[in-house]
């Protein structure tokens, strides 16, 4: 073998590795919303988590998502306690997680730059409960990276979470979740 087919090999077994280790995309800072205001709300029942873990197989569509419920910041303290200590009772259930799938999957191009319209489908556990979820997203591809929103609504009640009556009006019974990950191939 002389040197230019050495190369030629090398250099086709780096490209083999890269194309099948890019398979996988990765983040450990998405930014997840939860607002529960509603018109009577007094002020914004708003969270924000900027550290959700977020895996994509592109070559299988399956997508994994998980958070710390603590992780989700309020304008104000009073309203972070309680919403870990009344609601979703976050010493008991110290994560939520969504395990799924991209369903149309073969729709997206993951090698060329361009945004694609999704249907995610899966599993939702939050507070103990998990319930089946399916919404549309986007994602969008740009020089080798991935950026995934999405937003669907979940029934509060659905997941046991109570709302005590004497803020019954001022509390949406159904929260916002807004999802917006930027995902890198896994190394």
């Amino acid at each position: 073998m002389n040197m230019k087919q050495y190369f030629l090999m090398a250099a086709a077994v780096v490209l083999l590795n890269l194309t099948t280790s890019a398979q996988k995309y990765f983040t450990k800072t998405g930014r997840i919303t939860f607002d529960a205001t509603t018109s009577s709300s007094p002020e914004k029942i708003e969270g924000v988590n900027k550290t959700a873990t977020c895996v994509l197989d592109t070559k299988s569509g399956a997508m994994q998502f998980a958070v710390l419920m603590k992780g989700f910041l309020f304008e104000r303290a009073l309203m972070e306690e309680h919403f870990n200590e009344n609601y979703v009772e976050s010493n008991k259930f110290p994560k939520a997680e969504f395990k799924g799938s991209v369903s149309n999957n073969d729709a997206v191009n993951y090698s060329k730059d361009g945004t694609y319209t999704v249907t995610v489908k899966g599993k939702l556990t939050m507070h103990g409960v998990t319930k089946d979820v399916e919404t549309t997203g986007k994602l969008t591809v740009t020089g080798g990276k991935i950026q995934a929103v999405a937003s669907f609504n979940a029934l509060l009640s659905d997941y046991s979470v109570s709302i005590p009556g004497l803020v019954a009006d001022k509390v949406a019974k159904t929260a916002k979740i807004d999802v917006v990950c930027s995902l890198e191939p896994l190394k």
